[in-house]
């Protein structure tokens, strides 16, 4: 376990303190590792009390476990009742555009992990210079894979999850925007000014998507994404209103 001091600018122009309703914890980006998720969960079980976890997405592709990263989930978020909450990242929206238009976003998918996750369900991915039957057939042999279940699940798997003065997203927000007007594209991708402009609302903003060495609490921004498929670190956030700490698998 490890804490992280904001650094305190010299006139910082966000200055308020996190205060969620309740204490939370926040996971970075799984990607497919399904055994440093089990680990981290059940650290966060030892730490005590029970508090809402919050998972801010992209469990899917890069990592070689998609498939059971799902699995374990939703079979803890049906145990856990609504202490659990589970983000979309933009890999799970890749993921959904492909089962949508597999020819059309089916390339883009395969490039960015893609082939991970269909291998995870014990599916080969097209070869080069697949046509689009290849990747209609595709689409159709993941679609029995995955199941009605699981892919319900991931179809409602919400943009973003506030308490408090402190919103969970996937990639960032737009900092001029309140939260309930962000658009999709800002959420789950990030916005050009999100890491640039710091917030006027008093909102901090707890993201994932982007890879750091570690985790960072700065200006109203708190950096959870480690790199787990990469590094085999991943990182969870515990929030409450004394402020920021990290612990890891």
């Amino acid at each position: 376990m490890f804490s992280f001091l904001r650094r305190r600018a010299p006139n910082p122009i966000f200055d308020a303190a996190p205060a969620p309703d309740a204490p939370l914890a926040v996971i970075g980006d799984v990607h497919g590792s399904d055994a440093l998720l089990e680990r981290l969960l059940d650290r966060l079980d030892a730490e005590g009390d029970p508090v809402t976890r919050v998972c801010v997405g992209d469990y899917v592709d890069r990592g070689e476990n998609s498939a059971a990263v799902i699995d374990l989930l939703m079979a803890r978020q049906q145990a856990a009742s609504d202490r659990l909450i589970c983000l979309m990242g933009n890999h799970e929206r890749m993921m959904l555009d492909f089962l949508d238009a597999p020819t059309r976003a089916g390339p883009r998918w395969m490039k960015h992990g893609g082939v991970q996750t269909v291998a995870s369900f014990h599916i080969t991915p097209p070869s080069a210079g697949a046509g689009d039957e290849d990747w209609l057939h595709l689409r159709d042999r993941l679609d029995s894979a995955l199941g009605a279940r699981r892919e319900a699940w991931l179809r409602a798997l919400p943009l973003y999850w506030q308490s408090g003065n402190v919103a969970v997203v996937h990639a960032g927000a737009d900092p001029a925007l309140p939260l309930a007007d962000q658009p999709e594209q800002a959420l789950l991708w990030g916005h050009p000014e999100f890491e640039r402009t710091p917030r006027r609302d008093g909102l901090w903003v707890v993201h994932g998507h982007t890879i750091v060495p570690e985790p960072q609490a700065d200006q109203g921004r708190v950096a959870t994404d480690t790199g787990a498929y990469a590094t085999g670190r991943l990182t969870a956030a515990m929030i409450d209103g004394t402020g920021v700490r990290f612990i890891r698998a």
